[in-house]
């Protein structure tokens, strides 16, 4: 018997639960009557050893492993409800996968891991601009096959967790871009942009303010996002399908507005054109601002009177439109969905399914302070009672929800969008030309992959 075959019976006898004691005897014969085979006495009595071991040794738990957000009190959390899955299931041992925090690193990071199929992670948590990336890459899997109660969760959470009619996450947790307003300094929230110009300029004089408005204008994604804003409250969108249709006439006043807000109206600060969210929380929280758009995370940290001089002297509401436009909230939030390689996708399910259920949802929102994506949680009156920012309050934001482009390559699209948009609010190109010049690049990348449609161009 040589090494390989030995292996393969010692192997076989593992697989197929056959008695350990004729392949003794057989093994014993050979050994004593064939003097070459002496040599192999030790490798033969290893391959028995190990062949009674597979047949003694109980198999363990299924592990599954997850990645994602494990820092402060949002890893506590998970780290209680893991251990809670666990007792519940005793079959399955999650162990988590710390990431970078950074979407941009974790972003690579996955990239890295899924390109080379790496069979592990098993559960990936996903920014939401990224499912449809990773599902036409076939990266995930699709969650059809689970059948998943889809209705009981925000309709633009799953609108952006799908692909060609396929789901591939489930909405973890919801977050929306919103208005933040002071209650000090006017009596409710404006309505409409141009009442949003008069009051943020009438507070900024009697209230000897700074500035009237921030928002996020550097060049990265959170301009897009507040530029998505508007150009929802005028209206317009972005994308058609495959038509690239943001250079239409509601664009081009979205852009408009957004420079005149700086240059004309001067309610929002120049230096905003180098401000993410942190430095136009800061001005907010500092009092040296009236009205802010920014994100959940901000309210609590605002209402925290030791480093906030607005503590108690501010609310949320939604964005504001122009006539013929609706009040938009640019959706975020984070998803959970399955590896494609994962060799125990059934267990990976069983994970997310647990993780976004009703109970664990409240318990996060409760402990963090992020809104549940299922629409009866976010209306519960245990939330209410142990949130910072009323639900009611973000429900009336959350409503207005709006995913932005769902599509594979949402990233290539927007990196042309932010040099086109913050060259318009710099003064560099016009409104209408810089629209114009972005389409024309966001088209040509929407072509080159196969997913656009000829005749692109919003009319003016």
């Amino acid at each position: 018997m040589t090494r390989a075959s030995g292996a393969r019976e010692t192997l076989h006898g593992c697989h197929s639960g056959v008695s350990s004691k004729p392949l003794k005897s057989t093994m014993r014969l050979l050994t004593s009557a064939v003097s070459p085979l002496r040599r192999l006495r030790s490798t033969v009595w290893t391959a028995i050893a190990l062949l009674s071991g597979c047949r003694e040794t109980p198999a363990g738990p299924t592990v599954v492993t997850l990645a994602g957000s494990a820092l402060g009190a949002e890893g506590a959390v998970l780290r209680r409800q893991l251990a809670r899955f666990m007792r519940e299931h005793p079959d399955i041992r999650v162990q988590q996968q710390e990431t970078p925090d950074a979407a941009d690193q974790r972003h690579q990071l996955y990239v890295q891991w899924l390109n080379a199929r790496a069979g592990r992670p098993d559960v990936l948590q996903l920014d939401v601009i990224w499912t449809p990336e990773f599902a036409a890459a076939g990266w995930i899997l699709p969650l059809d096959r689970f059948a998943p109660d889809t209705a009981a969760f925000l309709p633009a959470a799953m609108a952006a967790n799908r692909w060609r009619g396929r789901l591939y996450a489930m909405p973890w947790f919801v977050d929306v871009g919103m208005l933040y307003w002071r209650t000090d300094l006017m009596p409710r929230a404006p309505a409409t942009f141009a009442e949003l110009a008069t009051v943020a300029a009438r507070a900024r004089q009697q209230g000897g303010l700074r500035y009237g408005l921030a928002w996020q204008g550097a060049r990265y994604e959170g301009l897009v996002a507040v530029f998505a804003e508007y150009l929802g409250g005028h209206g317009g969108r972005i994308l058609d399908g495959g038509r690239v249709v943001v250079n239409s006439a509601a664009g081009v006043r979205a852009l408009t507005l957004m420079r005149e807000e700086i240059y004309r109206e001067g309610i929002v600060p120049r230096a905003a054109l180098t401000w993410h969210e942190e430095e136009a929380r800061f001005a907010f929280q500092n009092g040296e601002v009236a009205l802010m758009r920014n994100w959940p995370y901000a309210f609590a940290l605002m209402e925290d009177t030791a480093r906030s001089l607005v503590a108690g002297r501010f609310a949320v509401a939604p964005m504001p439109a122009a006539p013929g436009g609706t009040p938009t909230a640019t959706l975020g939030g984070a998803q959970l969905a399955i590896n494609a390689n994962s060799e125990h996708a059934d267990a990976a399910w069983r994970v997310i399914d647990f993780l976004t259920a009703p109970e664990q949802m409240l318990e996060r929102g409760r402990a963090v302070g992020e809104f549940p994506a299922r629409l009866r949680q976010l209306r519960d009156s245990t939330l209410t009672r142990s949130m910072v920012l009323p639900p009611s309050s973000a429900l009336a934001v959350i409503e207005h929800a709006t995913p932005r482009p769902v599509t594979p390559v949402y990233s290539e699209l927007s990196g042309v969008l932010q040099i086109h948009l913050h060259r318009a609010l710099t003064g560099q190109e016009e409104p209408a030309q810089a629209l114009d010049a972005a389409a024309a690049e966001m088209q040509a990348v929407l072509e080159r992959t196969g997913l656009g449609v000829r005749g692109s161009g919003g009319a003016r």
